[in-house]
This record gives C-alpha cells, structure tokens and sequence, in this order.
C-alpha cells in the first residue's frame, strides 16, 4: 500500500483532500488547541479544519501561559471568547431547538453574548480534551458553551464517542460556525470535506483487507 505522506495535511496519499479544500472566510476565529498524542493519520479533521478557515488558528501542546500569548497579541478580551465546554451537561431546562448554550461555572444557563471574537475547540480523545482543560486554567475565565448537535456524527462505524454530543473537531466547529449565524456554506463545506476524508478511509480499509486475503 502506499505510504507516502502528504506533505500539508499530513496524511497518507491516499487519504489526502487538500484538493478539495476551498478556504472559508468566517468573522468567528477558531482556536484548535491538539493534544500531542491526539493527531491522527487518518481520520483526524483538526489540521483539515483549519486549512479550510483562513481565519482560525491551530496549536499543538499541552498547556500555554494564556490566550493571549497563542494569538500573539499583547491583550485578549476574553469576555468576547468561549470555550467549547466538557462539563456533564447543562444543569436546568433549556430548550432542545438551542444548538449552543451557555453556561456558567456552575453549569447553569445564562444569556448568549452579543458577540463573539472566537470559539476554542479541544481536539483529542475525551480523556485527552480534559486533561488539556484542566493544564490551561486560563480556559476557566472564558465563556463556556455546551454543542447540542442538529447533526449525527459522520464517523459511524469508524470511531465510537462516549457521548451523542461529542462529535469530530471539523463537525463541532461546523455546527457551532452555523450556530453563530456564520454562513451555512461554511458548515456545509466542512461536513463535506468530512465526509470525502471518511470515505477515503473506508476505501483504504477495504483494500488493505483485500490485500491481506
């Protein structure tokens, strides 16, 4: 099989989609914090998704001083940012049509903000996302938000998540980009890209198992 390595997205030849990729001009910046031993060959989308949104940023790692120093910038209105949230769950009532919710540090609903300067995404296995939220204390004076997802996961068979809402990096930004009012050629480009990457690796799959009969 072939095991050349693309040389931007990193992965295998035959799973590669750069070609596929048209960037996407969003107001929201996304901030992709990767855990070291997360990045996958296959079938991770953080360094797709951020190939496909100019406006995004992506950091491997296991820890950073604050959001500022990742951004490069001398300040950070970190009141303007949110963090997407591994909490248990929403603690109250809120309404099932609301795709994002933000919560306090005790869980508990509050009001949306007006605005948003940007979202943060952890990228890793579950255990691997809450050790990256619990190394960053920073992340604790952000605004939380909770994805409740209008969309099913693309994985399937290819990766089991511990819960409905955790979905792959490029699927929880797509939804969160839309959520945001951000437009919906966005979200739909990134599931597509998603979706090519999937069944690429399904296609690889079934080759080496025919390979080996």
């Amino acid at each position: 099989m072939n095991c050349e390595q693309c040389e931007k997205c990193h992965k295998p030849t035959t799973l590669c989609i750069c070609g596929a990729i048209l960037p996407q001009t969003t107001r929201t910046h996304v901030l992709i914090l990767q855990h070291p031993q997360e990045p996958d060959h296959e079938i991770g989308s953080a360094l797709i998704t951020h190939l496909a949104l100019p406006n995004s940023t992506l950091k491997i790692g296991l820890s950073w001083r604050n959001l500022a120093s990742i951004l490069n910038q001398k300040t950070v209105n970190s009141a303007r940012w949110a963090v997407l949230y591994l909490g248990s769950g929403v603690k109250g009532t809120i309404s099932a049509e609301e795709t994002l919710q933000f919560v306090s540090q005790k869980g508990t609903p509050v009001a949306a903000p007006d605005a948003l300067d940007g979202i943060i995404v952890l990228d890793g296995t579950w255990s691997q996302a809450k050790a990256l939220w619990w190394r960053n204390a920073w992340l604790l004076k952000l605004r939380r938000v909770i994805l409740n997802p209008k969309h099913k996961s693309l994985y399937k068979e290819l990766r089991k998540e511990p819960r409905k809402e955790c979905l792959s990096t490029i699927e929880s930004v797509a939804e969160i980009l839309e959520a945001l009012g951000e437009p919906a050629e966005v979200s739909q480009h990134l599931r597509a890209l998603f979706a090519q990457l999937l069944n690429q690796c399904r296609a690889k799959r079934l080759a080496e198992k025919n390979e080996k009969k």
